[in-house]
């Protein structure tokens, strides 16, 4: 669904591309749209939890996230254990709504807050 919003974003800088041509550089806007789609996730399993942005991904099992922060409007943070490096790690696409899912990946070690 996101990539036909990124479809309709295209087509309207097409026109200003279609009419001035030198500003031709604004469809790269599209394509670091689609790009941060396709990537930015946070997978969770069993073991433990992997956030994946635009360049990297990092990793951190379960028993070394003390707990997670949310920001209002803002996706959740893993506080880390004083033993890392990284003291928080950010969660794409994990939301106070979704912490059902990451319940149910994580095998119980995440509260569900709706029960």
């Amino acid at each position: 669904m996101a990539h036909f919003a990124v479809g309709f974003l295209t087509l309207g800088l097409l026109i200003p591309v279609l009419a001035w041509p030198p500003c031709a550089p604004l469809l790269v806007i599209p394509v670091l749209l689609s790009a941060l789609i396709v990537r930015l996730r946070t997978v969770a399993d069993g073991e433990g939890v992997t956030a994946r942005t635009l360049l990297g991904s990092r990793s951190a099992r379960w028993e070394d996230i003390d707990g997670l922060r949310f920001n209002r409007g803002s996706w959740a943070r893993a506080r880390l254990k004083s033993g890392s490096k990284i003291r928080e790690m950010r969660l794409p696409a994990v939301t106070f709504a979704t912490l059902p899912q990451l319940t149910e990946a994580s095998s119980g070690r995440v509260p569900n807050p709706y029960q």
